[in-house]
């Protein structure tokens, strides 16, 4: 069974609560743990986050575009943005590491999606 949705939606923070609800919806019909829909979950909210915030600078302005991809076993996640860009993809994966010191964030988006995901681009 193959199945994509392709979604855009305003770079708003209240969006990556609609992504998680969108992806959640696509997953009912697989047999998947829990644990795992909420990993994926997880996965989402994190790079959705980051393209708003990160890509954008919460410029509600801009567009994100999101596509899933389910290819029988296989899910494929794509968060797209065209907002600045990440200089150094290593140092950012690296726990702790953000480009917003004067926010409170953790910097661990690209550590969680990491962690819970088999392979992260």
């Amino acid at each position: 069974m193959k199945n994509i949705v392709k979604l855009e939606f305003s770079a708003l923070l209240s969006n990556v609560t609609f992504a998680r609800g969108a992806i959640s919806s696509l997953l009912l019909d697989l047999d998947l743990t829990l644990n795992v829909v909420n990993e994926i979950k997880t996965i989402v909210s994190e790079a959705v986050t980051n393209a708003i915030v990160h890509g954008y600078g919460n410029d509600s302005s801009k567009m994100v575009y999101t596509e899933f991809i389910i290819n029988y076993d296989v899910l494929t996640i794509i968060v797209k943005d065209e907002g600045v860009g990440i200089e150094d993809v290593e140092k950012a994966k690296e726990p702790l590491f953000t480009t917003k010191l004067t926010e409170e964030r953790a910097g661990l988006g690209f550590t969680i999606m990491e962690i819970f995901s088999d392979e992260l681009e």
